[in-house]
């Protein structure tokens, strides 16, 4: 089976950054709604469109086409009272809202005389990288999926 619209596609995957460092990889094969839903990177997966189980894909992202690019305004200078927690350490991660009302993850990445740097980009933000898969599994999405908008995984979901 081919992937096309409205079809489960589960993929194997490596993310490496423009020194070929890995930055992350499925432990197991992870599927996503084919069809625009917003599941996956909007190139890879019109690379993956017509590709079949066992078949393989490599592609390099630029920034935007990834995780964005880097954004200055998303480094921001708290005072350590802003925080619902007395001990603030670097690493620590919080959400919060930006200037056009999206939740972000703000990650600490200084804290020095009562102030707190959080940065909101994503971690790889600003980074070209390459995007490595395999097809593992193609079937067609059920009715519920699709409706949905994204794949339920076994044991599925409970909508609140």
């Amino acid at each position: 089976m081919k992937i096309t619209m409205n079809t489960a596609v589960s993929i194997t995957y490596e993310v490496f950054d423009s020194a070929g460092n890995l930055l992350e990889a499925s432990a197991e094969p992870v599927t996503y709604l084919h069809g625009g839903y917003d599941g996956i990177f909007p190139r890879v997966e019109e690379a993956l469109h017509d590709k079949s189980v066992g078949d393989t894909l490599e592609i390099t992202l630029e920034p935007q086409d990834a995780f964005g690019d880097y954004d200055e305004e998303l480094v921001q200078i708290e005072p350590v009272s802003a925080f619902p927690t007395d001990r603030v350490e670097v690493g620590m991660q919080f959400e919060g809202v930006d200037a056009s009302g999206d939740v972000v993850l703000y990650t600490v990445t200084d804290v020095a005389d009562g102030k707190v740097v959080v940065d909101g980009n994503h971690p790889w933000a600003g980074e070209r990288i390459l995007f490595r898969c395999k097809v593992t599994d193609v079937r067609p999405a059920t009715i519920e999926e699709i409706n949905h908008g994204h794949i339920h995984g076994p044991g599925d979901h409970h909508h609140h």
